[in-house]
């Protein structure tokens, strides 16, 4: 995977855009990042809560790490791009996007 990919995976969710924070690429739903890319091209990050992202870091710890601090700690994870699969990006990108939108759009997303 790399970031081309991530950001095509990131886009094709439901009423996400491409914006920046901190001078970084982050894809958002209704105004809420779900999802960035860098420091480089080589990581990105999405929000998880604390239990998704236990699972993700012991299914594969190679791809997925907890970010610095107290956004770690609630469940903000990196991700190696790398080292990452498709599948598993495109799985770990609608948890993100599921734990950010609005529920009605959720909805619709799980009706459609």
């Amino acid at each position: 995977m790399n970031a081309s990919g991530f950001r095509s995976l990131a886009l094709n969710l439901p009423e996400a855009v491409e914006d920046a924070h901190m001078g970084h690429p982050d894809f958002r739903v209704r105004g809420k990042i779900f999802a960035t890319l860098g420091p480089d091209e080589d990581w990105a990050m999405v929000k998880l809560t604390p239990e998704q992202q236990a699972s993700y870091l012991q299914a594969e710890p190679d791809v997925f790490e907890p970010c610095n601090g107290a956004w770690g700690r609630g469940g903000a994870t990196k991700v190696q791009l790398a080292s990452a699969q498709e599948t598993s990006i495109g799985l770990v990108l609608i948890h993100a996007w599921r734990n950010t939108a609005p529920k009605g759009l959720v909805q619709q997303f799980d009706d459609a």
